[in-house]
């Protein structure tokens, strides 16, 4: 059975209700390291339960680098007022406005991608595979995953977070919808720069 002291270092570190805490240790047998991993699985299995949810509340944050010639403006939803007022809604919209800022996305989501963008990337991956002198199917192949890359790097919530670059964006959302229980989108952005 996890001790008093293990529950409370990972409630501390996870912000994860006591009970989730002792059966997170219990399956990790008593490793904090891994339980911080068992929790955010089951976090990330709430959060998929939740993303069918509406979001009609939420802010808009704002980020303005310091030489005063870069700035972001994001949408951020959740579900209701009380959870759009909280500090880590608010602490959650900031930091992916400072992500913008830093990592300048073109999309919320690979899907947004403008098509323009996808297909010139792919003509360029065309080019470089058929010079590769492989196979067809291959150089498909070749061309599919170049695409496939180029997307997940421009696209806001399959970027590294530029806080922790162990996770995604997508999987910082992820993190906060389980912690605080209602589905969270990003609407939109805009970014500005001289």
């Amino acid at each position: 059975m996890p001790a008093m002291e293990q529950i409370k270092e990972l409630r501390s570190l996870t912000g994860c209700g006591i009970v989730d805490c002792k059966e997170a240790l219990a399956e990790a047998d008593d490793n904090i390291d891994k339980a911080v991993n068992v929790l955010r699985k089951k976090g990330i299995t709430k959060a998929v339960k939740k993303s069918d949810r509406c979001t009609g509340e939420g802010v808009v944050a704002s980020y303005v680098h310091t030489n005063h010639k870069l700035a972001v403006l994001v949408t951020i939803l959740c579900e209701t007022d009380f959870v759009a007022k909280t500090d880590k809604f608010k602490t959650l919209a900031n930091d992916i406005a400072m992500h913008i800022a830093a990592m300048d996305p073109v999309a919320v989501s690979p899907d947004d991608i403008p098509a323009e963008d996808v297909a010139a990337e792919s003509a360029l991956a065309r080019e470089e595979a058929a010079a590769s002198n492989k196979p067809v199917e291959i150089q498909a192949k070749m061309v599919a995953g170049k695409v496939a890359k180029f997307k997940a790097a421009k696209a806001l919530l399959t970027q590294p977070f530029v806080k922790d670059p162990h996770q995604t964006v997508e999987d910082l959302i992820k993190q906060s919808i389980s912690e605080l229980g209602e589905n969270i989108t990003v609407k939109e952005f805009t970014r500005l720069a001289i």
